[in-house]
């Protein structure tokens, strides 16, 4: 699938609705079912992602919007105890940033 390119910008409720899509592709439908996933849901500590299943999701969200978002480079910018706190909420934001400077 390549990068969607589209001149409308996704709002929080639209990043949401697909950042828990990408979840559940990564980590299965089985799982997330047993799950209430919130923007404020960790990947560490609430969703147990492991480090191969984050960059698994990384790579999605790379599919998805093409060059219009570094998502690579902005986890690579966080410390340690970033990254273990990194939430949903923050990756949403950070794509709406995005879309806005574009």
């Amino acid at each position: 699938m390549d990068a969607i390119a589209t001149n409308r910008q996704l709002n929080n409720n639209e990043i949401f609705d697909l950042m828990k899509q990408f979840i559940t592709e990564v980590i299965g439908e089985e799982f997330v079912e047993e799950m209430d996933i919130t923007p404020q849901s960790s990947f560490t500590k609430d969703l147990e992602m492991d480090s191969i299943e984050i960059v698994s999701f990384s790579e999605k969200i790379k599919t998805h919007f093409g060059e219009q978002i570094d998502f690579t480079g902005w986890l690579s910018a966080m410390d340690l105890d970033q990254l273990i706190n990194l939430n949903l909420e923050m990756i949403i934001n950070y794509i709406h940033e995005c879309q806005s400077s574009k």
